[in-house]
């Protein structure tokens, strides 16, 4: 790859640590099963300078991991992705939403996308089944894609533990971190021994960062939200898409890729987002339409990927077995400047493509 752009890349982040724009970041590039880019910039917390051991707080980037959890059940047989939902929890059934798939609550088209999970509930995988069993319906499942924050993805946490008897964080710890040697670099559901090692996440002010909560709590750190709660180290990151092109240990095969990065929602736009997102299940797709929400404009249309929010982005390109993944610890309130950002880091990436 050209050394020089990723270089004109990491000189980008560095200068927007020094605008204060975050405290601290991260990146990494990958390309068929080698890690050849890894930096770290900034502070990971007040007095703590990040290092290559950091964990970042994924946000929503997560979702493409649990998601994979899923993935996993189908190869076996346990789930096809256009059972009800109700299928494999009956009591899902309520307030009408018996006939909700996993294809539709993987695509963003669940109905749902403000239900919430309480803080009550996290830990307790009968408690959560409960929650989202009781979860009712903004509107009809499958007439609209709208962006699911958090709730979709708590679905996917009770279908893990009814399928397969296991809290979702310690499924996705066996079937996924540890396959790929990455138990200590990927989590979802952070124990408290390694709590010192995580990034404290800020919102930016004119007066400087200021950490969020809950996203810095204890509590929210070993919740492993589903949709939003993950916690890894840039090169984990970049190393679990080069498992899903191929590269590595084996997670899914071929085909589920191809089958899970097709583009279920075409060119309907995504009214959460405003834009077509092109939705697989799980990831985000670039597709062919002009604009692109983190992936780069200048993607091979079968790139996919997700981001966090007003943080970071990850993704990968089946066409030239790259992966790339950003985090930084704020959260940027101008969200066209973090687009912008994402787009141009990324850009930079695919130009420095041989």
């Amino acid at each position: 790859m050209d050394m020089a752009k990723l270089e004109r890349m990491a000189a980008i982040i560095q200068r927007h640590i020094e605008e204060g724009r975050q405290p601290g970041a991260a990146v990494a590039v990958a390309r068929r099963g080698e890690l050849l880019f890894h930096r770290v910039f900034g502070q990971a917390a007040a007095g703590r300078p990040a290092t290559p051991d950091t964990l970042w707080l994924l946000y929503s980037n997560t979702k493409v991991i649990t998601a994979c959890g899923l993935w996993i059940l189908a190869e076996e047989g346990r789930l096809r992705f256009e059972d009800p939902i109700a299928l494999h929890i009956p009591r899902f059934a309520r307030h009408g939403k018996g006939a909700i798939t996993i294809l539709q609550l993987l695509t963003h088209q669940a109905g749902f996308p403000d239900a919430v999970m309480p803080e009550t509930a996290w830990g307790d995988p009968a408690a959560i089944e409960e929650v989202v069993c009781d979860f009712t319906l903004q509107w009809t499942p499958g007439s609209r894609v709208h962006y699911h924050p958090a709730s979709a993805h708590w679905v996917a946490a009770a279908l893990i533990h009814a399928i397969t008897g296991q809290d979702h964080r310690d499924f996705l710890r066996e079937r996924i971190a540890r396959p790929l040697g990455l138990e200590r670099e990927l989590y979802v559901g952070l124990p408290a021994s390694e709590h010192h090692r995580a990034a404290d996440m800020h919102d930016p002010t004119p007066a400087g960062p200021v950490p969020r909560l809950p996203e810095c709590s204890p509590a929210h750190r070993m919740a492993g939200v589903p949709g939003g709660g993950g916690y890894a180290t840039a090169r984990a990151v970049a190393l679990f898409y080069q498992a899903l092109l191929g590269y590595g240990p084996r997670l899914i095969s071929r085909r589920m890729l191809a089958y899970v990065t097709r583009n279920f929602t075409g060119d309907r736009v995504d009214e959460a987002m405003g834009v077509p997102m092109h939705r697989g299940l799980g990831p985000a797709l670039r597709g062919h339409t002009a604009g692109a929400r983190g992936l780069g404009a200048l993607a091979h249309p079968a790139v996919f990927g997700h981001g966090g929010v007003g943080s970071s982005q990850a993704w990968a390109d089946p066409d030239s077995g790259v992966s790339f993944v950003f985090v930084a610890n704020a959260r940027q309130p101008d969200e066209a400047w973090h687009l912008a950002r994402l787009d141009l880091l990324s850009n930079l990436v695919h130009a420095a493509i041989p």
